[in-house]
């Protein structure tokens, strides 16, 4: 790669469908690998601490990611290094003993909940996504989520929800929406929005190549 990698973070709410609006980007580069890079990756490594202090983590908080080790493998991977990217145990509730290695790639997709709360984050983006989804809409998709995947009781997901996650959600996360360059409301289900976010990653690349 000639030219610096096309960094892009999608942030949104859990639930709002940044994920699906991510790998529906992906899809259409099919040629043409684009890299993901998960902010879930990179909770903060907890070995130090008893299980019953690790079961109080606030995973919708701030101060839960690692944005240190984030950043700098956003930069390693800008100057065309390859990262090892951590692995988090949700059992354990902290980083496991793997990792995943990453090869650099043109375009880098940073997806997370908080991926524009972090402003040194943001000052390595080239294009800032906000996915906007309805509120109900999105305790529905975590509910069916923590239920299917994580075997959660309904019960727990609720409390969770409304002791937890929404208010983090309007304290974190809703305000990060004024430093997006794009809001894409509905998430994956928003085709239009999707096909135009493409054609600007399309039209940077083709711009680079003819460089």
């Amino acid at each position: 790669m000639s030219e610096r990698p096309v960094v892009i973070g999608v942030a949104g709410g859990t639930g709002s469908g940044k994920t699906s609006v991510t790998r529906s980007v992906i899809q259409r580069f099919a040629d043409k690998p684009l890299l993901m890079i998960e902010q879930d990756y990179y909770y903060k490594d907890q070995y130090h601490l008893p299980m019953e202090e690790r079961l109080k983590t606030n995973y919708d908080h701030p101060l839960a990611f690692d944005n240190d080790l984030l950043i700098e493998h956003l930069k390693q991977l800008i100057q065309e290094k390859p990262i090892e990217k951590p692995v988090y145990d949700y059992k354990m509730h902290t980083r496991s003993n793997e990792s995943i290695h990453v090869e650099p790639r043109e375009v880098i997709i940073v997806e997370g909940i908080l991926v524009l709360e972090d402003e040194r984050l943001r000052d390595l983006m080239d294009i800032k996504v906000f996915v906007d989804t309805d509120a109900d809409v999105r305790i529905i998709r975590r509910l069916m989520r923590d239920i299917k995947e994580r075997g959660r009781s309904i019960d727990s997901v609720i409390e969770q929800y409304i002791n937890v996650v929404r208010p983090m959600h309007l304290q974190f996360v809703e305000p990060t929406k004024r430093y997006a360059d794009i809001i894409i409301p509905e998430g994956g289900q928003n085709h239009v929005a999707i096909d135009l976010m493409a054609t600007k990653i399309k039209t940077i690349l083709e711009e680079r190549s003819e460089k």
